[in-house]
């Protein structure tokens, strides 16, 4: 009987211990049920006032009125100027105080024209928005040069800098297969389009780059760049070497500039400049040749006194030889022409030009490769291209086959000078190749 009642003793134990947990898992669920209800009460209510806040008018004039303090009291502008802007203009475009113009005329007057601004010119300035006026501004006088203006401490006056930027010369070389033009290729290996042009053009005199190109053909080229402290391109220099492979047949010429024999010339010391250019303009296709054809405006036969170089809008044409403009304006069927008289015998005109370069007008003397203008179809033309004309003796004559003479020939001490530039530069490029310097 003791037994049976210490057993139901123990039972009953734990039962009462079972009812106990049971009751204080219960009591903290409803408790946390509670407290969550509480929360996300809590949490609404305040999204609730804060949006309201947030969306209260007199709130977001306080908050303007704040942040407004905030704004900066110095204001860095950089500018590029464009084409018709001057001084005057920028200024008033970012509200700069009237007076400021002639303030900053005074401080450059003396040295240099300020309101011949370039295109593309960077110019720098901070404006003190307080009371509108600048507290430095930076003129660029060249691609190397800058004129730095400060303002004094009673704001009266500026004071003056030059700064002056350390170039670092560089020579580059490089080399490709023609497989399309010599201007793809070109650009593939990066080459700047000045160099491209250049290379173009001491080539003219020699080779036609529409006909005498083949693909498979190759080039050639060492050039100088001038970097600046970034690393960026800030001029290009000359073409010291170059050489086209045509055929198998190679052409090299030799940057020579001693006793102000300055020019390419061939391995033989020869010149390669002579009168006119082969072709003033480059990579133009020959569309019609010098001679009888059907006028295909006017529908009749008639002799065609020129040559005609079809090219994409815009192409930049050459001045074939050193000479004065005589004529630079509308033609009639001609559309925009000009002419040049390069000396007694010969004359050249250029027809079709959508424009003619900056400053382009008649008596203005040109040298041999000077861009003058560019293709077009004005007048009487279906498509852009270039009717070029070589006059001799007052009568027009095919350019293809004119032969002219060659140029200057180095003798003497001026040829010894020559074999040794050529001699180093031979060797520069071959140090290019193999990478050792």
């Amino acid at each position: 009987l003791n037994i049976k009642l210490n057993y139901m003793q123990i039972i009953y134990q734990i039962f009462k211990r079972g009812n106990r947990t049971i009751l204080s898992l219960t009591l903290v669920m409803i408790l946390t049920i509670v407290l969550m209800n509480y929360h996300n009460y809590k949490k609404s209510f305040n999204e609730k006032n804060i949006k309201n806040l947030i969306n209260n008018i007199y709130f977001k004039k306080t908050l303007m009125n704040i942040f407004n303090q905030f704004d900066p009291k110095y204001e860095k502008i950089y500018h590029n100027v464009s084409k018709g802007q001057s001084l005057s203009y920028i200024f008033n475009k970012y509200s700069v105080n009237e007076n400021e113009l002639e303030l900053i005329q005074k401080s450059l007057i003396k040295k240099y024209k300020i309101n011949s601004l370039k295109i593309n010119d960077l110019l720098e300035f901070t404006i003190d928005r307080s009371n509108q006026k600048i507290t430095e501004f930076y003129y660029p006088v060249s691609k190397t040069k800058k004129i730095y203006l400060t303002r004094t401490k009673d704001f009266k006056f500026f004071n003056e800098k030059t700064i002056t930027t350390k170039l670092t010369r560089k020579i580059i070389y490089e080399e490709n297969i023609i497989t399309n033009s010599l201007y793809k290729s070109a650009i593939d290996m990066e080459i700047p389009d000045s160099i491209i042009v250049e290379f173009a053009r001491i080539y003219g005199f020699e080779i036609d780059f529409q006909r005498d190109i083949r693909k498979k053909d190759s080039f050639q080229i060492l050039y100088e760049i001038f970097n600046d402290e970034n690393d960026e391109i800030v001029e290009k220099g000359n073409i010291l070497f170059a050489n086209l492979n045509l055929r198998g047949m190679n052409y090299p010429l030799y940057f020579f500039n001693k006793n102000n024999l300055r020019g390419h010339y061939d391995e033989s010391g020869k010149s390669i400049i002579k009168t006119l250019m082969k072709t003033p303009i480059n990579g133009a296709r020959l569309s019609s040749p010098f001679g009888m054809r059907k006028h295909p405006i006017d529908g009749f036969n008639k002799m065609h006194r020129g040559t005609d170089f079809a090219a994409p809008m815009g192409t930049p044409i050459m001045a074939s030889g050193d000479g004065v403009i005589v004529k630079a304006g509308w033609c009639g069927g001609g559309g925009n022409c000009i002419k040049i008289k390069h000396n007694s015998v010969y004359q050249t005109i250029y027809a079709h030009m959508s424009k003619f370069s900056n400053n382009v007008k008649k008596g203005m003397r040109v040298k041999q490769g000077q861009i003058i203008g560019y293709v077009g179809s004005t007048g009487k033309s279906t498509g852009p291209h270039l009717h070029y004309e070589v006059i001799e003796n007052g009568k027009k004559i095919n350019s293809q086959t004119l032969r002219l003479p060659s140029g200057k020939v180095l003798k003497g001490k001026d040829r010894k000078l020559f074999e040794t530039v050529k001699i180093k530069l031979d060797v520069l490029k071959s140090e290019k190749i193999i990478g050792i310097n």
